[in-house]
């Protein structure tokens, strides 16, 4: 059964949380980043991409980046933008988008539960990845950011979660994005204590949907310090990690789409004549063209749009990874046609959420940065538990999350 843990959350004064709260470390640039903290000096972006204070060109994965960050954290903390609660809480983060409302638990989940499997993964890591962001917690000693993990619906914590937020906010704000972003306390013991209980007696897994790289540095973390620890308890914070829990059905999954640096040596006819192997290949000219059902495909090449219908026989809709299509770009297309096979690794391939619309693939295109670019029709949540249910593993960057969590609102120490 699942684990939750309250705790001592930091927080941004009320006043200041729209200037502070940041989109999350992972979904924009370190250009784009410089771009978003200019004139902000209390960003949370300052903690989590510090290489917006440090010289252009700066070694991304060096430790003068993550001795910024603790320094901004520090500065932050020292100057009163944030404070720290001063009893064990939970929290209610809500996100609304496209009218759309959904309500995530605040808890710190527990270290031993990702090690033992009771915190269901769906996505291998990059090795690279989980480093960085294991040197990330190791210097600044705090959990920056949280991870996203579902859970299956429950009708006692829907409940509980409904007698919270109808009470005022402590933070409730709309972006630049149009997402409201809606804030709650747990302080009551009792509500606090019935949330633990039924996780730990009623919910027998959770989900890692967004954030498998700090899910896996945040434990490996809690992992190392046990290890240093002689007098280790299995209480101490840093056994504990930052995640919000949402109920499965208010989670909406959105496309996950690739683009490609080389055509692999085929001229683009040679490419479209292959692809006919799999596909019904159709061009589609140059509006954009977006799949609306599974085992269909949009392409972009040399200006143009095209639909790929897979062929039956590609695809095995009894086999939950088999009937993925990512499954079938990689097999069809990524692997025998471009020779990508270890999409973790290759530097070929770069991974675009569908947020960023189709035009962004057809503009990395253009460009002359990319040769060609696959859009995709979304995975669901009930595709997405089987596989992690089944001890299965989806290609990488197969699912995309939307609305992404603010970092800053909530910050767990691991002291």
């Amino acid at each position: 059964m699942a684990k939750l843990h309250a705790f001592k959350g930091f927080r941004p004064v009320k006043k200041n949380v729209n200037e502070v709260a940041s989109r999350p470390y992972d979904v924009l640039n370190s250009e784009e980043a410089r771009i978003e903290v200019e004139g902000n000096p209390w960003s949370f972006l300052h903690v989590v991409k510090p290489e917006v204070d440090l010289p252009e060109g700066t070694d991304l994965h060096s430790e003068v980046v993550y001795i910024k960050g603790k320094e901004n954290l520090d500065r932050l903390i020292a100057e009163g933008y944030f404070i720290q609660d001063e009893s064990d809480l939970l929290y209610v983060y809500a996100q609304t988008m496209f009218g759309k409302t959904q309500y995530g638990i605040v808890a710190c989940a527990a270290m031993e539960d990702y090690l033992n499997d009771v915190i269901k993964k769906h996505e291998l890591t990059r090795p690279d990845k989980e480093e960085d962001r294991m040197n990330h917690i190791r210097v600044t000693g705090v959990n920056a950011e949280p991870v996203f993990f579902a859970y299956p619906d429950h009708a006692g914590l829907d409940a509980i979660v409904a007698q919270v937020v109808a009470g005022e906010a402590e933070y409730d704000f709309v972006t630049d994005d149009g997402v409201g972003h809606h804030f709650w306390l747990i302080s009551d013991p009792g509500q606090i204590d019935k949330v633990i209980e039924i996780f730990d007696k009623e919910i027998p897994f959770t989900y890692v949907a967004d954030g498998h790289h700090r899910t896996a540095a945040a434990a490996l973390v809690g992992q190392e310090r046990k290890e240093a620890n002689p007098d280790h308890k299995g209480n101490e914070e840093y056994n504990f990690f930052l995640a919000v829990h949402f109920p499965e059905s208010q989670l909406t999954i959105i496309d996950y789409n690739r683009v490609v640096k080389d055509l692999n040596g085929h001229s683009p006819q040679e490419f479209l004549k292959e692809l006919g192997a799999g596909f019904v290949v159709q061009e589609k000219g140059t509006e954009i063209f977006k799949p609306d059902e599974l085992h269909l495909f949009s392409m972009y090449l040399e200006g143009k749009w095209y639909s790929l219908s897979a062929l039956p026989g590609t695809y095995d809709d009894d086999d939950p990874i088999g009937c993925l299509d990512v499954t079938v770009l990689s097999d069809q297309v990524l692997g025998p046609l471009l020779n990508i096979t270890d999409l973790r690794k290759s530097k070929r391939i770069d991974f675009v959420g569908g947020i960023r619309g189709l035009k962004e693939l057809s503009d990395r295109v253009d460009s002359g940065e990319m040769a060609v670019a696959f859009a995709l029709y979304p995975v669901t949540m009930k595709q997405l538990m089987d596989i992690a249910d089944n001890g299965m593993i989806m290609p990488p960057k197969t699912t995309w999350f939307e609305p992404k969590l603010r970092s800053g609102l909530v910050i767990h120490s691991l002291d």
